[in-house]
C-alpha cells in the first residue's frame, strides 16, 4: 500500500513538472529578430510623439547599399494590448499621464511576460516634454533594441558555431571567434584566412588577417582602409583576370574606436566592391590591438546578397565579431 502511495505521489510530481515546462514553453517570447511592437494610445500615436518614435525605430542601418530600417514596427493601441501580444520579443510601451509621472523616463525590463523578452517603457507627464526628450535622445531606443538583439545572437553563436572557423582562427591568430556554424568553406594563406558559408542566397564571409603594429596612426579610417585594400588585393582575386576585392570609397564609410571584450578596437563599416567585376555588398571590420604581440588583428564580416535585403545578414556576422577574444585571456 505504501509503495502504491509513493508511486502515485511521484506520478503527480512528474505531471506537475511537465505542466510547469509546458507553461514555460507557452510563454516563450515570439517574433523575429529586429521586430518591435509599439504600444500607445490612439491620440499619442497620431501626435508628434508617435511620429518621432516610429521615425527613430525606422532610421536607416548604416553601411548598406540600399535603405533598410533598423527595426520592423508593428503598432497596437493600449486597450488592445493583451493576450498573445504580451509575448512579443521586443515591446515599447509609451505612456503619457500627468497624474503618474513628473518627468520623462526610459526603462528596460527583461522577461516581463515571456522568456527572452525585452520590454521598454517610455513614460512622460506631457506630450511636449516627451517630444523634447526624443529630440535630444534620437537613438537611445533603437540602439538599445539593436544591442539586445546582438546579445541574443551572441548567445546562440556561443552554443552553435563553426568549429572549423574557431580552430583556424585560434591556431593562426591566437583569437577565439564564434562564427556562424554554416561557415565551412575556407582559404588559408600566410597571414590571411577566409571562411564562408558559400550560400547561393545570402552569402556571408569572414576575413581575418594581421599585421605589425608600428604606426601610431594605425587606428584611423584612412590607414585601415589602405591596409584593407592592400591585403584584399593580394588575397581575394576575382573570377576575371585582373579583378580583385577593394573598398568602395565612393560610398560613405564610418569609423569609431571602442573597447570590446577588454580589447581596443577600431570599427570600420561600409561597402566592398570587386574591381573588374559587378559584385559588391556591405562589410563591417573590427581591428583589434594585440598589445602583447605588438600587432593588429583584423576580423571582418561581409555579405553578398544582391537579390535580397542585407540587414539581418550583416548583423548576424557582426555579432560573431563581438565574440572575439585573445585566446590568452
Amino acid at each position: 500500500m505504501r509503495t502504491q502511495h509513493l508511486f502515485t505521489l511521484c506520478l503527480l510530481g512528474l505531471l506537475a513538472l511537465a505542466g510547469c515546462n509546458f507553461s514555460i514553453v507557452e510563454k516563450r517570447a515570439t517574433g523575429l529578430p529586429y521586430e518591435v511592437l509599439v504600444v500607445m494610445t490612439k491620440e499619442v500615436g497620431e501626435s508628434e510623439v508617435g511620429e518621432l518614435v516610429k521615425e527613430q525605430l525606422s532610421q536607416p542601418v548604416a553601411g548598406l547599399p540600399q535603405i533598410e530600417p533598423s527595426m520592423r514596427i508593428t503598432s497596437v493601441q493600449t486597450p488592445a494590448f493583451n493576450g498573445l501580444l504580451k509575448y512579443v520579443r521586443n515591446i515599447l510601451i509609451v505612456d503619457i499621464d500627468p497624474t503618474k509621472y513628473t518627468m520623462v523616463s526610459l526603462n528596460s525590463y527583461k522577461d516581463e511576460w515571456a522568456a527572452n523578452q525585452e520590454v521598454m517603457r517610455l513614460s512622460a507627464p506631457s506630450t511636449q516634454e516627451l517630444v523634447t526628450y526624443l529630440t535630444f535622445h534620437d537613438s537611445d531606443i533603437v540602439s538599445h533594441f539593436c544591442k539586445v538583439e546582438r546579445e541574443r545572437r551572441v548567445t546562440i553563436l556561443k552554443e552553435h558555431y563553426s568549429r572549423l572557423a574557431m580552430e583556424k582562427v585560434q591556431a593562426k591568430f591566437g583569437l577565439t571567434l564564434h562564427a556562424p556554424e554554416d561557415m565551412t568553406y575556407y582559404k588559408d594563406t600566410t597571414d590571411f584566412l577566409w571562411v564562408s558559408n558559400n550560400a547561393n542566397t545570402g552569402r556571408t564571409e569572414l576575413l581575418v588577417y594581421s599585421f605589425p603594429y608600428t604606426d601610431a596612426n594605425t587606428f584611423t579610417e584612412e590607414y585601415l582602409v589602405a591596409k584593407r585594400d592592400s591585403v584584399l588585393k593580394v588575397n581575394l582575386p576575382g573570377a576575371f583576370p585582373g579583378s580583385y576585392m577593394a573598398t568602395e570609397t565612393r560610398a560613405a564609410l564610418s569609423y569609431e574606436a571602442i573597447t570590446l571584450n577588454n580589447l581596443y578596437c577600431g570599427v570600420l563599416r561600409g561597402l566592398w566592391k570587386m574591381v573588374g567585376d559587378k559584385m559588391g555588398g556591405p562589410f563591417v571590420s573590427h581591428a583589434f590591438l594585440d598589445e602583447k604581440n605588438q600587432r593588429v588583428i583584423v576580423a571582418e564580416g561581409l555579405v553578398f546578397a544582391p537579390e535580397t535585403k542585407k540587414r539581418n545578414y550583416i548583423r548576424k556576422i557582426e555579432a560573431a565579431l563581438h565574440t572575439a577574444r585573445l585566446a590568452a585571456e
